[in-house]
């Protein structure tokens, strides 16, 4: 067990990460811890719970693939007992911090998984009235940049809270993971390069309200931000995924799932595998 100040999550840019986003570490008191890595198991001892579902469907390349536009939310869940009989099932998931369409309209304006991008990192403090105990903390990204096809990206880690709080969350605030939205939801399907989305101003970030002990963060602008209480801060990377590229006789081209077009793309038009097929104006992507 250990007693903390605040713990950072911190995101690294790997170059070989087969998804959007990923908690490469954790700093606990000046202290960093390393978070799961997926692509490359290791011996070490990490904090981090090891989804038992992960299962890679290809081999990823070097090149990343950044979107600025969609929200982070961070969830803690209070174990009834021990770590290892702790699964984060049932309605037991509350929010204490989350960040979406910061300023701006919809179509061009500043998300908090952009600030994300920009600062590699994401801080939270933990409410100083939280009962202690074993929990589960939960940093979801929720990428939008493509129309209609949201995309969930959430890792989580197993901390250990201490202090004289007493307070718990009930009611509306608690919610089951998977479970609290549906894709046919309003504000989980949308497209952000629509018309109507051009002047609109705001946006509610999936799942249910921040639980009042908490307080959602402030614009995070390269490094934590701080509110009340004894705390944990908690940071995840940015939007990013993998793409790779081929070389052929005609030229470069895509390989399946990667990005082939759309208004301001500049690498490969044709698919090695697949059909290029356009979402939007500003994406194509190489699909079956």
């Amino acid at each position: 067990m250990f007693k903390f100040a605040s713990l950072v999550a911190l995101a690294g840019l790997a170059t070989r990460v087969a998804a959007h986003g990923a908690v490469t570490s954790y700093v606990i008191d000046g202290t960093t811890y390393p978070g799961y890595t997926g692509f490359s198991p290791s011996t070490t001892p990490v904090i981090q719970w090891q989804w038992p579902d992960y299962n890679p469907t290809f081999d990823p390349a070097d090149s990343k693939w950044t979107h600025m536009e969609g929200s982070i939310s961070v969830y803690l869940y209070k174990c009834s007992g021990a770590f290892s009989s702790c699964t984060g099932s049932g309605n037991g998931w509350f929010k204490i911090d989350e960040a979406g369409l910061l300023s701006g309209t919809m179509y061009s304006g500043t998300w908090g998984a952009g600030q994300v991008l920009k600062a590699l990192q994401w801080s939270t403090k933990i409410p100083a009235s939280l009962a202690p105990g074993n929990y589960l903390v939960r940093h979801e990204l929720i990428a939008v940049h493509q129309s209609n096809a949201p995309q969930f990206y959430a890792e989580c880690a197993q901390i250990v809270v201490t202090g004289s709080g007493t307070a718990s969350p009930s009611g509306s605030y608690l919610v089951s993971i998977p479970g609290y939205c549906k894709l046919s939801d309003s504000n989980v399907k949308f497209d952000i390069y629509s018309e109507a989305a051009k002047t609109i101003t705001s946006w509610d970030v999936p799942g249910p309200p921040v639980w009042p002990n908490g307080t959602p963060a402030s614009t995070t602008q390269g490094g934590s931000t701080s509110q009340g209480g004894s705390s944990t801060a908690s940071s995840t990377r940015s939007s990013s995924t993998s793409s790779t590229r081929t070389s052929t006789s005609n030229g470069a081209s895509q390989t399946l799932y990667g990005q082939c077009g759309g208004q301001g793309w500049t690498g490969p038009t044709t698919c090695s595998s697949g059909t290029c097929k356009v979402s939007n104006q500003f994406y194509s992507q190489c699909l079956p």
